[in-house]
């Protein structure tokens, strides 16, 4: 997890210098004490729009927010990690805090496969709701982690028997209790479990645009992972019609 912590530090720190100096530029060029260049001049009318500008895209994690949200949540962003480097590994994780989420994933099984001597090649990850705790938790699970941070797209969520449900009315979004990852073993045994129980397998994307690249890492841009959800007697093809997804962050 120090390395996770680290990778995104240096990633925060590359958007965070490119935000300063191109915010210096701009204000600079405004004041006439440098030429007013071609990107200096789509960066303040970005600003004006109030529209996140594309040279802080280029450095950026995948937002869809206006200006006023995107910065609001950075923010967040870097609270949540100064934290972290403040008062050690936290006992819960905001998952759509981080900027490569698939590493804080690869970390968590790294973490379970050295610690009970397993090849991570055999992991894979069990989900659990946990709708008694909130972010606040002052102790980390015996196996795995707690994350929380996601919102629920074209389905509702019930509290009381933990399963989804369809939507109330004018509803677009449910947030998600806290929700434990397991790393567990794929094998056999695991495999006749998974089709005993109802479930959906429910894709979570970053944003809500749910399309994304193939970055140099070999990972979606968007696409973060599946989270297999508890379900009533309906079936995964009632969901899917649906369109249910989990997504890190909102538009707005």
């Amino acid at each position: 997890m120090n390395i996770v912590l680290k990778q995104e530090c240096l990633r925060f720190n590359r958007l965070i210098d490119v935000v300063k100096k191109s915010l210096v530029n701009v204000c600079k060029a405004l004041d006439g004490e440098v030429v007013m260049s071609k990107e200096l001049e789509i960066l303040a009318d970005n600003i004006f729009d109030v529209q996140v500008p594309g040279l802080w895209k280029s450095v950026s994690y995948p937002s869809l927010k206006p200006l006023g949200s995107y910065v609001e949540d950075l923010v967040k962003r870097l609270n949540f990690f100064n934290e972290w480097i403040a008062n050690g590994i936290p006992h819960t994780y905001w998952v759509s805090g981080f900027y490569f989420t698939q590493s804080f994933l690869t970390g968590t099984l790294q973490n379970h496969a050295r610690r009970n001597k397993i090849s991570i090649d055999q992991l894979v990850f069990n989900f659990e709701i946990v709708s008694n705790i909130n972010k606040d938790h002052k102790e980390s699970p015996k196996t795995g982690c707690y994350v929380y941070g996601l919102y629920l797209d074209g389905a509702g969520w019930d509290n009381t028997t933990n399963i989804l449900c369809e939507s109330k009315p004018k509803q677009l979004y449910t947030s998600m209790p806290m929700i434990q990852l397991l790393p567990a073993i794929n094998n056999d045994e695991y495999m006749e479990k998974m089709k005993s129980k109802i479930v959906y397998d429910c894709p979570v994307y970053k944003t809500s645009k749910r399309a994304g690249a193939l970055s140099t890492t070999g990972h979606s841009t968007n696409y973060v992972m599946n989270i297999k959800l508890p379900s009533n007697k309906k079936n995964q093809g009632h969901w899917v019609c649906r369109g249910v997804a989990m997504l890190c962050q909102l538009d707005n």
